[in-house]
């Protein structure tokens, strides 16, 4: 059962209008060009655990590239980190503060890419790179001290680098960390009929056209768009979390059994009654979630 504070949070969310965007396409498509015309800031918010982590940032990729570091000892494992966003929503405070807490917690380097929101950005030109950085960590550190994360279309954008770095002959990492993630874009499960209803946040329309933004000319069914269409096997351990009124649940669930069938250990943390990332939100659930995340990077 959902914690009391977790069952505030659909009324609040209701009452915050989150699902709007979500529920109509041409509202999508209207806040996508309302941040186009004027970006959302993506830097770490200026309080961000000051004391306990250092911030850099370089742009030799062609996108800023974030690095939050434990300041009171020398990083031991190394992170990249993938916000979510409906693939068209900039990188939020939260993302920034689960990022500061568990490099602070582990004393793990992580690795935050900017990545070109769609359609500027699209599957196509930012997965491959999102890979290459990973790539990079692995050749400096080695695969097994290295882990991946990501959140909603972050998870999905993670995983299926983790994929791409997989069919280059890349060993599996450390772990990819999956929060509430997007793998199957087609959004045709029909499990999720029974969700969207009690989601909310999330709705099916509006998701599609921020899909087709970020699909760009790949199919639906391209492992770059959708990970669950790919080949699992191979992959090193995934630890994957979600909640029952979450549209992705569904999906994720498909997810953890193709995985297992396939080899891969999986680790899956499913709340009953709790909302799309919510181990991003100031709750008892999301707070046992990142204890739980930060036990698998220093696992």
């Amino acid at each position: 059962m959902p914690s009391p504070a977790s069952r505030l949070l659909p009324p609040l969310f209701r009452l915050l209008g989150l699902r709007r965007e979500f529920e109509d396409p041409a509202a999508m498509l209207r806040g996508v060009q309302d941040r186009q015309v004027r970006p959302v800031p993506y830097g770490p918010p200026r309080g961000l655990r000051p004391v306990r982590v250092e911030v850099d940032v370089r742009h030799d990729t062609g996108w800023p590239v974030y690095r939050v570091l434990p300041r009171s000892r020398t990083p031991i494992r190394a992170a990249v980190y993938v916000h979510g966003g409906a693939w068209v929503n900039q990188v939020h405070p939260l993302h920034w503060r689960l990022v500061a807490g568990l490099a602070a917690r582990t004393g793990t380097a992580f690795t935050v890419p900017i990545y070109p929101l769609a359609p500027v950005g699209t599957a196509a030109t930012v997965v491959p790179p999102v890979a290459d950085l990973i790539a990079a960590l692995v050749d400096r550190h080695g695969a097994g001290q290295v882990a991946v994360l990501g959140d909603s279309a972050g998870g999905q954008i993670a995983l299926s680098a983790a994929m791409l770095l997989r069919d280059r002959g890349v060993p599996p990492l450390h772990r990819t960390v999956l929060i509430s993630p997007a793998v199957d874009l087609t959004l045709a499960n029909p499990e999720i009929d029974l969700v969207e209803p009690h989601d909310p946040w999330l709705a099916r329309p509006g998701t599609r056209a921020a899909i087709e933004l970020w699909r760009g000319d790949l199919p639906l069914e391209d492992p770059r768009v959708s990970p669950l269409f790919g080949d699992l096997a191979g992959l090193g351990p995934l630890t994957v979390f979600s909640g029952t009124r979450d549209i992705t649940s569904p999906d994720t669930r498909l997810l953890v059994g193709r995985a297992r069938a396939a080899g891969v250990q999986v680790d899956h943390h499913e709340e009953p009654g709790l909302v799309h990332v919510h181990p991003l939100l100031p709750v008892p659930e999301g707070r046992r979630a990142r204890r739980l995340m930060a036990r698998v990077l220093d696992g």
